[in-house]
């Protein structure tokens, strides 16, 4: 790697330039936004939401393989996990000049509410989103008490 740097004078150079621009791509990603978020850039993204009766859970993964993919949850985290494959038919003596395509495998975590039933987990994977929809317990969902 060394000698291919000296031997060309502007190589040094621009392999400095490419490290810079790893830096500035790798900081610009940022922090995460609250507590419970995760950097940008971590795959796959998800969307997390609670109705009175349900949670439900939109990851946003093209690509993968719905026969693959495994949703569990076990003492209240919900884990999705999968793989993407690489791209298929891919050159290998092809130059990349930029990969910005996840691929391989994924594990995601969620920490659920206490009130959800792990007993009443529905999943499905249409057009690139995995949608999870998990339960609430009947104990835990508002009732409407009559005043007498």
């Amino acid at each position: 790697m060394f000698e291919s740097m000296l031997s060309h004078p502007g190589s040094l150079f621009s392999e400095l330039e490419r490290l810079q621009r790893d830096f500035d791509e790798w900081f610009a990603r940022g922090l995460p936004s609250g507590i419970r978020a995760v950097a940008p850039g971590t795959f796959p993204p998800v969307n997390i939401g609670t109705t009175p009766t349900s949670v439900e859970v939109y990851a946003f993964a093209p690509g993968i393989d719905a026969g693959k993919a495994d949703v569990s949850i076990d003492r209240g985290v919900l884990t999705l996990a999968g793989e993407r494959d690489t791209d298929q038919g891919a050159d290998p003596k092809a130059s990349v000049y930029g990969h910005e395509r996840q691929s391989g495998s994924f594990r995601r975590t969620v920490s659920l509410p206490d009130d959800i039933d792990p007993g009443q987990v529905n999943a499905s994977y249409r057009d690139g989103v995995l949608h999870v929809s998990i339960a609430r317990r009947e104990s835990a969902q508002p009732r409407r008490i009559a005043v007498q």
